[in-house]
């Protein structure tokens, strides 16, 4: 199964099946169903360069954590608390029209897959700590003024 089914398959399982996370080695065996499956498809879209590059975003989870992310062109990002600005860093790319991000905070790293939604700039992805199955992000780009 390529990365970007995969990806896409498990965020459709949390996002609506029972709200739960599901780990991707569980992927194959969990039951999906195509028509609901190619629906909620449509509702996403390719991200792009100019979506991300030199752009900021508002990142939350589910336990409430809020952060800004900050894109540089050359591929580093820099994530703020939102509140008292600490600051860490991590790195970005592009592939398949998804967004991927890995943040490293003290001896821990964050990795995860952003899949674009159509319809508002409200997108979301599922995060790993440390390799483990971690939380389910809601990521928002920012306007710029």
């Amino acid at each position: 199964m390529s990365t970007s089914l995969t990806t896409h398959r498990q965020l459709y399982l949390r996002e609506q099946g029972e709200q739960s996370l599901i780990e991707l080695s569980d992927l194959e065996s969990a039951s999906i169903e195509l028509a609901k499956f190619d629906l909620w498809l449509k509702s996403k879209r390719k991200l792009t360069l100019s979506n991300i590059e030199g752009r900021t975003w508002v990142k939350t989870c589910t336990g409430g954590y809020i952060t800004e992310l900050t894109f540089f062109e050359d591929g580093s990002l820099i994530e703020n608390r939102l509140f008292d600005r600490f600051e860490t860093k991590g790195h970005w790319s592009l592939a398949e029209g998804l967004l991927k991000v890995t943040i490293f905070k003290g001896n821990n790293h964050y990795n995860f897959t952003v899949v674009g939604n159509l319809e508002l700039n409200i997108h979301s992805a599922i995060e790993y700590k440390n390799d483990e199955l971690h939380s389910y992000l809601k990521l928002m780009q920012i306007e710029q003024s």
